[in-house]
């Protein structure tokens, strides 16, 4: 699935570091070619979130002296060592990239220990002390992102009622929902969304049905927190109403209702990670990349989104790439009356204390069954 829970500590100077080395151009690598593996939970042409960890591997493949192997629909059981060891035994490759969040514990730690010259990188962030060290974590924050399609959803819509389909109630999906709602009420006071939780990450019947529901209720933009978006932008395309993706530019699937999406840019990361393999570097510990080191980015605008809109827009997203804007900036409500960033104070991305969310924003209707 996807980044579910994380260590509430993360490191800042990671961050930079990525950017840095961005800037600073490629690493010292061996002339020696590698194998690459990667694996996915699901299809590599989801429209979601194994698609953009594969599109990600595109950039890979784009190396010299690098060979990629790729295995899809990768069960989180057993079948993921299995996976990871025909890579090692069979295919050669010296280092891995496990990008279900299920894929880290038990079977990423229980393989890594007998391999040792191989180095396995897990999309999740979950490092911490005791962790083999041919082990590296990573993810990124997508909550600026998702804030920006929430103000482009608030900007369009006409009965200023939106949808969000989500898997569960986790804190990373409550972030993302918090984040939509507020970037639309930043432009549209009158916004609210409404959420409908389906309980896992996939369940194609479950998620048409949900946009159906929201449709029904006179919601005209949905988005969502969903292994594959790719059923409700389908979906709200059927019924006339507008999306939101996310993982993936899913524009192609509704090129006149899409607005605009969330999407993951692993590619640079991945190409810098394998460099510093190659380079002998060490593995990272929870890096954590986002909007303004080009990991996470905005879909292209669909033909729905007003030229005015696109300036606020851009004009936000300015903001975040200068630092110099914060989501959760109080005074927030829950959306039970709950003061839960008093006035005065903010928190940026990395905040530890983002972690430990288990609420929803005041206008955002639905509950998280707490």
């Amino acid at each position: 699935m996807r980044f579910k829970e994380r260590s509430a500590v993360t490191s800042v100077l990671s961050v930079l570091g990525l950017a840095i080395a961005m800037v600073a151009g490629p690493a010292v690598v061996k002339a020696d070619p590698i194998t690459v593996g990667f694996l996915y939970v699901g299809t590599k042409d989801d429209y979601g979130y194994n698609e953009a960890h594969a599109d990600g591997a595109a950039a890979v493949k784009a190396m010299p002296n690098v060979n990629v192997v790729e295995v899809e629909s990768v069960k989180e059981t057993k079948d993921c060592q299995d996976a990871m060891e025909s890579m090692i035994n069979l295919q050669g490759a010296t280092m891995i990239f496990a990008t279900s969040f299920g894929y880290y514990n038990p079977h990423v730690l229980t393989v890594a220990p007998k391999y040792p010259n191989v180095r396995f990188m897990h999309a999740g962030g979950m490092w911490k002390d005791g962790t083999p060290a041919n082990v590296g974590t990573f993810f990124a924050y997508i909550d600026e992102a998702e804030y920006l399609c929430g103000m482009t959803a608030g900007l369009t819509t006409k009965s200023n009622k939106l949808g969000y389909v989500a898997a569960k109630p986790i804190t990373p999906v409550l972030r993302d929902i918090n984040a939509f709602e507020l970037g639309a009420k930043s432009v549209n006071p009158k916004a609210t969304t409404t959420v409908i939780f389906t309980g896992d990450w996939f369940m194609p019947n479950e998620e048409a049905n949900a946009v159906t529901t929201l449709a029904d209720q006179g919601i005209d933009v949905v988005s969502g927190h969903i292994d594959s978006p790719k059923v409700l932008i389908q979906t709200a395309d059927k019924r006339g109403i507008y999306s939101c993706g996310y993982h993936f530019n899913g524009s192609a699937l509704a090129p006149k209702t899409y607005l605009t999406g969330a999407e993951w840019n692993w590619g640079p990361m991945y190409v810098k990670f394998v460099q510093d393999f190659q380079a002998n570097a060490a593995p990272p510990h929870n890096y954590m990349g986002n909007l303004k080191d080009g990991t996470v980015k905005l879909s292209p605008y669909g033909p729905a989104v007003s030229d005015s809109t696109k300036v606020a827009v851009e004009a936000a997203k300015a903001k975040m790439m200068a630092g110099a804007f914060q989501i959760y900036s109080g005074p927030i409500k829950d959306n039970k009356g709950n003061v839960v960033v008093p006035q005065g104070k903010s928190f940026d991305d990395q905040d530890p204390a983002l972690w430990g969310i288990n609420y929803l924003v005041d206008g955002v209707v639905g509950s998280t069954g707490g």
